[in-house]
């Protein structure tokens, strides 16, 4: 390796927070039920949404897993259930505001391998421009945004002119799934995050491309797509064919077919299959892929990075691209 090993897909979870109905205003917020000194329970009202263990919010535990797996540098994001996206602005920049100074409470016990992302009350541009400022002032990094407010997709006015404050103040950005459709074919077996999850990433792509913000934003925005770019880089000659036979419907604001626009995001590389990394790398490039892992929670990969190190296709300069520098580049330390 050429240099470090970057994991550009991770989560946590703070162990604790302030009671967010007295700190922030209204109801319904996730609290987290503490199990044990290893283990604890997110919980939404009294439901149960997620088991996490220390690993969540335990920096040494953290550094641990990642020495096991070749790892020197984790990207740290929120776990998208605190956006608040759905909730008055005010209510959501509070939010953000504690979690994202508890995250650098995580992260400043991980020796400068723990790379922090903030996340910022996206459903207000303003404010969330003036929260992402005060984070990067603060020691975070980058951004991580859902791929949604509500009805709202990334080429919504007020989407788009944050995401040009990123570009202006050199902010890199995740983007992540969140907030799936239900119901009752989707409320077995996980389908939610089998099919929903993947569907979702593929058409906030979609509305980036066909919304012609990238004929809008400068190149200059580093933005990166988690699992893979969801379903898009497989139907991406879908797509393509449409923009072309059916142009009067799917065109858009979009100049050019949505293949020109390749190179303009990365995606990560949980694909957990061999035969789905050669996808995205014949379909997006070499360049356009970077290592992650969606560590510590149980649908991700582990050990992290098997798949790039096994893939028997990729030259050492493509694996090391994967692997460290193309990572290096989405963060502007390459």
């Amino acid at each position: 390796m050429s240099g470090p090993v970057v994991d550009v897909h991770t989560h946590l979870v703070p162990r604790g927070w302030p009671d967010l109905a007295s700190a922030c205003g209204g109801t319904g917020w996730p609290w987290l039920r503490i199990d044990s000194e290893r283990q604890a329970m997110i919980m939404v009202g009294e439901s149960e949404f997620r088991p996490v263990g220390s690993e969540c919010w335990d920096a040494d535990v953290r550094r641990a897993d990642m020495a096991a797996d070749g790892v020197d540098l984790q990207v740290v994001s929120p776990t998208p259930v605190f956006f608040g996206y759905e909730r008055p602005a005010a209510e959501a920049a509070k939010v953000a505001r504690i979690f994202n100074d508890l995250t650098l409470e995580v992260t400043a016990r991980g020796d400068g391998r723990l790379v922090p992302f903030c996340q910022v009350p996206l459903q207000d541009p303003d404010a969330a421009c003036a929260e992402l400022d005060r984070c990067l002032a603060a020691g975070h990094a980058g951004v991580e945004i859902g791929n949604h407010v509500g009805d709202r997709d990334l080429d919504d006015e007020g989407i788009v002119a944050f995401l040009q404050h990123c570009a202006e103040v050199g902010a890199p950005v995740f983007v992540h799934p969140w907030d799936m459709p239900d119901g009752p074919r989707l409320d077995r077996w996980m389908a939610r995050w089998l099919t929903g999850m993947p569907a979702e990433t593929h058409l906030s792509i979609l509305a980036m491309i066909l919304g012609g913000v990238f004929d809008r934003v400068p190149d200059t925005l580093r933005l990166c797509f988690a699992h893979g770019g969801g379903s898009f880089p497989f139907w991406l000659g879908r797509a393509d064919n449409a923009w072309h036979r059916r142009g009067d419907l799917v065109r858009g604001r979009s100049e050019h077919p949505p293949s020109h626009y390749t190179d303009r995001f990365l995606v990560d590389s949980v694909v957990f299959e061999p035969a789905a990394l050669r996808l995205l790398v014949d379909t997006l490039g070499e360049d356009q892929v970077v290592l992650g892992s969606d560590y510590p929670y149980p649908l991700g990969e582990r050990p992290v990075g098997r798949v790039v190190r096994e893939a028997d296709f990729l030259t050492d300069k493509q694996r090391d691209k994967l692997l460290s520098g193309n990572a290096l580049r989405f963060l502007g330390r390459g």
